[in-house]
């Protein structure tokens, strides 16, 4: 039987905020409070960072009020990060917890995340230290794995939703043809959402492209050839994550062949391709993707109205636009994480989805070992054969995770 620890408290958020990443944040401090084993609750300010540096804020101190609208305020209201600790800084953060007494470790984040907080677990039972840590999830992406879904990604899914059933509309009533780029750089998930912006046959997107299948430059100008003459206009929504045959980003691909493009006082006219602490190519900000895409079709197509979106950082983080599914299991992933590290459990908590016609979630904490690093893609049945629409089954799996989208009407229908 696990031993009772009596001592402080940690929690930290990292990745790419959400909507409701301080719903899980409020969770934890809501259910901290109730255990007489958990003396103080530090939050580090940006997360890995905030701890080597000892940067810390006593949560217990912050009133409730105050907590309730900081929980209904999108972003990491402890400040967020992106940076994959060395050796030595895994050493350093676990002396900062020794030095602290903190016996509690709580990290909102993604699948890096997950990995960071399992590397810690590690150290902290070779130095025979005795802590729990409890990885909270959270990603817009939804590509955690052992998970339903992840806490964000209803949120965005509602926004991105709404925002293309805009677009579909605006694209009507002055047809052309769009291409929107959204999120998602190893699985498809938000991008697939899009498609709960249709309500009838003839209603945009009608296509979707996502990082789960090979994307062809050939292909793409058919197929939207195809949905132009079909219904006089066409509305396209493509993952920044997409992939040639043999695996290659397009996003890449198109920053490249810009790049080669420009005389040689103007290369660095969009900034130079980077990746991130983790290895990950940052796709999002130019919107060079779009304006590639768009540029083919201009070329493949004869029509005088193309035009290309890149869908950023408003996705994650859109003020009072939250589904009340997502920011009610964001809270109570807070709670479940405190409630399992009490118990003297370590690892990471996942949403599982009950079997049923109703829509109804639990919680279950997995091993970390199962979560670190690993990505979840949008499953086969969700995709169309043909590779470019998403099936009427995911209504069923989105739907109830991002919750009624807003009644619109044409004058005919």
């Amino acid at each position: 039987m696990a031993v009772t620890l009596a001592g402080n408290a940690c929690i930290g958020q990292s990745g790419g905020p959400t909507v409701v990443i301080n719903q899980s944040l409020v969770g934890v401090i809501e259910e901290a409070r109730k255990h007489k084993e958990i003396k103080k609750l530090l939050g580090a300010r940006h997360g890995t960072r905030g701890i080597m540096k000892e940067d810390f804020i006593d949560l217990f101190k912050i009133p409730g009020r105050r907590l309730e609208l900081v929980a209904a305020t999108p972003a990491a209201a402890l400040g967020s990060v992106r940076h994959k600790p060395r050796e030595e800084e895994f050493a350093v953060m676990l002396d900062v917890f020794k030095k602290h007494n903190i016996r509690y470790y709580f990290y909102i984040g993604g699948d890096d995340s997950a990995k960071s907080a399992d590397i810690i677990t590690g150290m902290a039972k070779i130095a025979n230290y005795e802590m729990r840590v409890v990885h909270i999830p959270k990603t817009i992406d939804n590509n955690l794995m052992e998970s339903d879904h992840s806490p964000g990604f209803g949120s965005a899914a509602r926004f991105v939703a709404c925002a293309v059933r805009g677009d579909d509309l605006d694209n009507r009533s002055l047809p052309g043809i769009k291409v929107n780029v959204i999120m998602g750089r190893d699985a498809g998930w938000l991008t697939a959402a899009t498609v709960l912006a249709r309500r009838k046959e003839g209603d945009g997107p009608h296509l979707i492209y996502l990082p789960e299948m090979p994307f062809t430059i050939e292909k793409f100008i058919a197929d939207v050839k195809e949905a132009y003459a079909k219904y006089g206009r066409c509305v396209v929504c493509v993952s920044e994550g997409i992939r040639d045959p043999q695996g290659k980003l397009w996003g890449a691909i198109a920053g490249r062949q810009v790049a080669e493009a420009l005389k040689d006082e103007y290369k660095d006219l969009f900034g130079k391709l980077e990746m991130d602490a983790f290895g990950h190519l940052q796709l999002s900000g130019t919107g060079v993707l779009a304006d590639f895409l768009t540029g083919r079709i201009k070329e493949g197509i004869d029509v005088t109205r193309v035009r290309g979106d890149t869908f950023g950082y408003l996705q994650r983080s859109f003020v009072g636009f939250a589904s009340k599914v997502d920011a009610r299991e964001a809270r109570q992933v807070g709670r479940v994480a405190v409630k399992c590290a009490v118990k003297g459990l370590d690892g990471s908590v996942a949403i599982k989805r009950r079997a049923g016609k109703k829509y109804k979630a639990y919680f279950e904490l997995v091993a970390l070992k199962l979560v670190a690093g690993k990505n979840k893609e949008v499953s086969k049945e969700f995709i169309c054969p043909s590779g470019n629409d998403i099936c009427p089954s995911f209504r069923d799996y989105g739907l109830p995770l991002v919750g009624d989208l807003p009644e619109t009407a044409l004058l005919e229908e």
